[in-house]
Order: C-alpha cells, then sequence, then structure tokens
C-alpha cells in the first residue's frame, strides 16, 4: 500500500465531527454580560461591599472596654473604635470617606441612611452619658467622630508632660520583661498619638520638634 493510500485511510478513520469554537465577540459579549451581572448586583446583598448589613451589625453592639469620658482616654477610645468599625467594614461612614449618594438613587441613598444610623448608635453606646447627650441630635457619623476629634484630640500640655514623665520614671524593678516593655510601649504610643502631623517632606516645618 503506497503511503498516500495510507494517509487518506486515516483521514477517513478520523472524527469529522465539526467543533464549537467561540468567536472573540461571543467571548468579549459573554465578558459583558458578567460584568454587568455584578454591577447589577444590590450593594446591600453584596457581603464584600460596605454597604451590606450583617445580621449581627445590630444596634446594641459595643465595642470598647472604657466608655469615652473625655481628652484623658480619647486617644486609646479613638484606636479601638477605629479598629472595631474598620472589621465590620463600615469605615467608610465613619470618617467621611463614603460620602451620603443623591436622593434620586432611592435604594443606595436608603442603604446610606441605614448604615449612617447604625454606626451613630455605636458610637453612642461607646460614649459616656453627657457625651452622647451633646451628640444625639446630629445625624452624621462623621460629623460626630470630626466634633470629638476636635473637641478632645487637642494638643494637651499637661497630659504631654505627665506622659514624658510616666517614661522617665518607668522602671523594670518586680516586672518581668514583658510586662515591662508592655507598659513603655503603652505610654510610647500615647505620647506619639499627640504627635503634630508633618506638613513638608523632611520636616523642616519643624512639626517633629513641636511635640
Amino acid at each position: 500500500m503506497s503511503s498516500e493510500h495510507q494517509a487518506e485511510t486515516q483521514m477517513e478513520g478520523e472524527d469529522q465531527t465539526p467543533r464549537m469554537v467561540r468567536s472573540p465577540s461571543a467571548s468579549i459579549g459573554h465578558a459583558n454580560q458578567d460584568l454587568q451581572f455584578i454591577n447589577s448586583r444590590n450593594p446591600i446583598e453584596d457581603p464584600t461591599n460596605p454597604y451590606y448589613i450583617h445580621h449581627e451589625d445590630n444596634l446594641g453592639n459595643v465595642f470598647v472596654s472604657q466608655l469615652l469620658i473625655g481628652q484623658e482616654n480619647y486617644v486609646s477610645w479613638s484606636r479601638a473604635m477605629q479598629l472595631s468599625i474598620s472589621v465590620k467594614n463600615k469605615l467608610g461612614f465613619l470618617d467621611g470617606s463614603i460620602p451620603k449618594p443623591s436622593s434620586s438613587d432611592y435604594t443606595l441613598y436608603n442603604v446610606w441612611i441605614r448604615n449612617n444610623n447604625i454606626v451613630i448608635s455605636w458610637i453612642l453606646n461607646s460614649v459616656s452619658k453627657e457625651i452622647s447627650s451633646s451628640i444625639l441630635y446630629d445625624e452624621s457619623a462623621a460629623n460626630i467622630w470630626t466634633d470629638l476629634k476636635v473637641r478632645f484630640h487637642q494638643r494637651n500640655g499637661p497630659h504631654i508632660h505627665n506622659l514624658r514623665k510616666s517614661l522617665m520614671n518607668l522602671k523594670q524593678e518586680t516586672l518581668s520583661i514583658g510586662m515591662y516593655f508592655t507598659k513603655l510601649k503603652t505610654v510610647w504610643e500615647e505620647l506619639a498619638n499627640y504627635r503634630p502631623s508633618c506638613t513638608c517632606n523632611g520636616c523642616t516645618c519643624g512639626g517633629v520638634k513641636k511635640l
């Protein structure tokens, strides 16, 4: 049998069933459909979206062991609140990075209102009664957060002096190395939170020296 005849026989034996090949335009169309589906999802139904409200995101949540009482514990309180609300994926409602949508977008607007009110309730649950009464009627969680910062995060000369004095007087004595380091780190980090933000590159503005 000649080689040409063998080649023809082999071709006749092969599966001649036509295969479906997706054209580039069809692939693009399919991808666009997927994208449209993702974009069309209601934010409140997407667990990765800050607008999503989990069943445990209730108004009675308390995130701190010590309520905010004033300037003396604002630094540690605000840090604890930011960490807790960040875990809840609601930090944007606290710092204002998620602005209120237009009321024309009815669904998103109402979901924003719900989230904003939840964050407000978390703040109210975490401050003293005296402070709570002064922020109760503010309708924006971000405004409340800014107001508390302005009131209680001012540079406090006597408190900074006491922190510096604590650092100088802190001795290990009978403390374990771990406990001594913990106390030292706690005071140092609180002191660092009172450091003014540098407004230049290389700190030629003297911001660090102000501390």
